[in-house]
């Protein structure tokens, strides 16, 4: 399928910013840019919101009325950008539409803080969960887009039998840019950004191989609970998430994977701009209500 229409304009409108891979390129000042836009966006009404120290790990809890489950969240944003509150108003929605709890993990970024900076915090994070009795109790899921998808399922993978599923967002998985859609369907997502993405994150040459960075790499992946892949049709990391769904069902692992046609990376979090954001929100919240479901009820 084209391009949907939404995208296409989407796409027109990001036409001549600077690249990442600019020697001016300044991150800091793109930081505060995100975090600005973010700003004006609409906050929907959540029970209870609060900032914790999760462990020495800043987070942000959302309670919403009658949850039953927490999920543990982790940005997306390349590994190098975004945060707790460029996420808020997506978490927010999300947490609501979901009735789960969520923690969203404000982990270190590179390049001031490189591998495995950002999934040990999520390590950590997790311990601080775990020693909350009133979330402890609960069915857990881990949850990610992009960066936050690698984050999510690397989490998963330190922690098997841990999470009673895992929901991942056009996963960042494959240093390597080796699939085919790195060539045919890198709408708006330079290759070589991803692959600047990578070398900021990585901390040395090896780290590249190492399968807590590149999880399809990894002999454990028979081990995750029930998950959920969501990818997008025109961007450059389709074929590494398609090729997890394959490797997971190979290894025997109940998972669905979808593809939503026309999208470009990133429009997840923007309702406002393209109507497939929020049936995709709606079908990671129904999907983990299901899951939920079959854990009070395990007999049905």
């Amino acid at each position: 399928m084209a391009l949907h229409p939404q995208a296409r304009k989407a796409l027109e409108n990001a036409a001549g910013a600077l690249p990442v891979t600019d020697p001016g390129f300044d991150i800091a000042a793109e930081r505060e840019r995100d975090r600005a836009a973010a700003a004006q966006q609409e906050r929907p009404e959540v029970a209870e919101v609060c900032d914790v120290d999760a462990g020495g790990v800043p987070a942000r809890l959302y309670l919403p009325d009658g949850y039953d489950a927490v999920v543990l969240h982790a940005h997306g944003g390349g590994f190098v950008f975004n945060d707790v509150d460029v996420h808020d108003a997506a978490v927010r929605r999300f947490a609501d539409i979901s009735r789960t709890a969520v923690l969203s993990v404000d982990y270190r970024r590179p390049p001031e803080h490189r591998f495995p900076a950002a999934p040990d915090d999520m390590a950590t994070a997790l311990r601080w969960l775990d020693d909350q009795p009133e979330l402890a109790a609960l069915p857990a899921f881990v949850h990610g887009d992009s960066a936050g998808g690698n984050l999510a399922l690397v989490t998963a993978l330190r922690h098997p039998g841990r999470f009673a599923g895992v929901a991942l967002i056009y996963p960042f998985l494959d240093p390597t840019a080796s699939f085919d859609s790195y060539r045919t369907a890198a709408d708006g997502f330079d290759p070589a950004e991803a692959a600047w993405y990578w070398q900021q994150y990585a901390a040395a040459p090896g780290d590249l191989e190492h399968p807590d960075l590149a999880p399809l790499r990894s002999d454990a992946l028979g081990t995750l609970p029930p998950t959920l892949v969501a990818t997008a049709e025109h961007d450059p990391l389709r074929d590494e998430g398609e090729h997890l769904v394959l490797l997971l069902a190979e290894a025997g692992v109940e998972v669905v994977g979808t593809r939503y046609l026309g999208q470009v990376h990133g429009f997840w979090r923007h309702t406002d701009v393209f109507d497939a954001a929020e049936p995709l929100m709606w079908q990671i919240a129904g999907w983990l209500r299901m899951r939920i479901g079959r854990t009070q009820h395990p007999s049905s």
